[in-house]
């Protein structure tokens, strides 16, 4: 799955795994996240930027921290969020929830079980990873309380392995949603961030997903592209021959071509598209 040596792995269990949700995901109740720091350790993330990655020793992508599940405290914290009124979950929204530690710690997998004893109104489980399939059984018990939100950001694999080496490929992730789908999960792709790709990309996303969003660095990163300047993803795409396609209208016409293979309503940019 990966191209890079594996991230270390600590156990440090949390105050809380439900945390008010603001700013871009303003519109859930809730952030969960199952693990800090990611073994993804994509090139764009955002989260490189945020203080949890900015003052730990180690770099991004080659450490993780799991959060050890008390099912009791986990569920007595949830039946109170749940009493307080409407629950709308993002989960994750700084890490993986479905990383290669969760093959053994499964840390999302408990988590989903307390969801599924008392369901909120909305769940989405935001991830690139394949793993995600393990769960049918749980996420087919959500029903209509779930979407599986599958990161797609290009369809070449050059670029993949150029900008997110250590992420899983192209292909499996375009499997996962489609067997997703044929279990009768609600799922989206999300071409977030999107990165350079084949003419064939948006006719890819048709076939694959029944509700695409899209996203950029330039208003997708949380702080209106500086972010992603500071990653210095512009000099990224120069070295990769890609420079010209660092710019907005990149996104916009990739938009424009998606709703030409889609149906009215299927095509979503940025931060609605993530919404409940």
């Amino acid at each position: 799955m990966a191209d890079s040596k594996p991230a270390s792995m600590k156990k440090k269990a949390p105050i809380r795994l439900l945390n008010p949700a603001s700013g871009y995901l303003t519109g859930y109740s809730y952030t969960l996240n199952p693990y800090t720091g990611c073994a993804f350790g994509c090139s764009y993330c955002y989260v490189r930027r945020m203080p949890i990655a900015l003052f730990r020793n180690e770099p991004w992508g080659e450490w993780v921290d799991a959060k050890p599940l008390d099912e009791a405290q986990f569920r007595k914290e949830w039946h109170k969020a749940l009493s307080k009124g409407e629950v709308t979950v993002f989960m994750s929204s700084a890490t993986d929830p479905y990383q290669p530690a969760e093959f053994k710690e499964q840390v999302t997998r408990r988590v989903l079980e307390v969801m599924v004893e008392a369901p909120p109104a909305f769940v989405i489980v935001q991830t690139r990873s394949p793993l995600v399939e393990r769960d049918i059984d749980l996420l087919q018990r959500l029903g209509a309380h779930v979407r599986v939100s599958m990161t797609v950001e290009t369809d070449l694999e050059s670029v993949r392995k150029e900008l997110t080496p250590a992420a899983p490929p192209i292909a499996a992730r375009l499997r996962a949603l489609r067997s997703l789908r044929e279990a009768g999960i609600a799922v989206q792709a999300a071409v977030s961030p999107l990165l350079p790709c084949s003419e064939a990309f948006p006719a890819l996303l048709a076939e694959a997903a029944p509700r695409v969003v899209v996203d950029d660095f330039f208003r997708g990163d949380g702080s209106n592209g500086k972010r992603s300047a500071q990653l210095g993803m512009a000099e990224r795409y120069g070295e990769l021959g890609h420079g010209e396609l660092y710019t907005p209208e990149t996104a916009d016409r990739f938009v424009d071509e998606l709703k030409r293979h889609m149906p009215e309503g299927a095509v979503y940019f940025g931060q609605a598209g993530f919404m409940p």
